[in-house]
């Protein structure tokens, strides 16, 4: 399927929250047809995060395309973008990366110093959350709050998780930490600091002992010939 143009993804608010169910059953069959877990949430956990502004919907006129939403986790260190889902008649036209990736921007704008993670069992979420810059982890990786590991209770692979006493699931958990990217802008910044400094200095001395580099030495001995 070609991406449709017509399709708006937008965070969503207040005048989104008749959506709400069709979201929930949407999850439902989506978890049904796959065989795996999607926790499903209540409508007033979904209108909730709609009315805080922490989630993404998209929209083809006024019909239902995608969804997903944002949870902070461990005192807002840790932030999962959860529920990922698209409408079937709307799938495999890249639709749930442009749904992703705005809410990772959502994301990063509302809780810049956390950690994004996320469990998925399917192949798509995780290509996209690699081009994220997501890496795959231990489930010891993710936070603590058992809050959040309540939530994988309506999961139909939540067993498994309690046998294995939260070590692994069917999941594979993922994270993007926004010290790698800090790393890599002061590894860059340091990098161009060192090569400014050396290109002034040199030009101060040629300023200072009064001669030029080789190659212009040439250029002047070429034009007196």
């Amino acid at each position: 399927m070609k991406e449709n143009d017509n399709i708006k993804v937008m965070v969503a608010g207040d005048e989104h929250t008749c959506y709400a169910t069709e979201i929930n059953d949407t999850i439902q069959r989506a978890s049904e047809e796959r065989g795996t877990g999607i926790a499903r949430r209540t409508d007033e956990y979904i209108i909730k995060k709609m009315n805080e502004g922490k989630a993404i919907i998209a929209l083809d006129g006024d019909k239902f395309a995608g969804f997903c939403y944002i949870e902070s986790w461990g005192h807002n260190k840790y932030v999962a973008n959860s529920g990922l889902i698209v409408a079937p008649m709307y799938r495999g036209a890249g639709l749930a990366k442009r749904i992703k990736k705005e809410a990772f921007l959502l994301s990063r704008k509302k809780f810049p110093e956390a950690k994004l993670f996320g469990l998925t069992t399917g192949l798509a979420v995780m290509k996209i959350n690699s081009e994220l810059g997501y890496k795959p982890v231990t489930f010891s990786e993710l936070t603590d709050d058992q809050d959040f590991w309540k939530g994988c209770q309506s999961c139909v692979n939540y067993d498994i998780l309690m046998r294995t006493q939260r070590t692994k699931c069917l999941c594979t958990a993922m994270i993007f930490d926004p010290v790698w990217e800090n790393k890599k802008t002061e590894q860059e910044e340091s990098k161009n600091g060192k090569i400014v400094p050396l290109k002034k200095w040199f030009s101060m001395k040629q300023q200072v002992a009064g001669y030029a580099s080789p190659l212009k030495a040439k250029l002047k001995l070429f034009k007196r010939n």
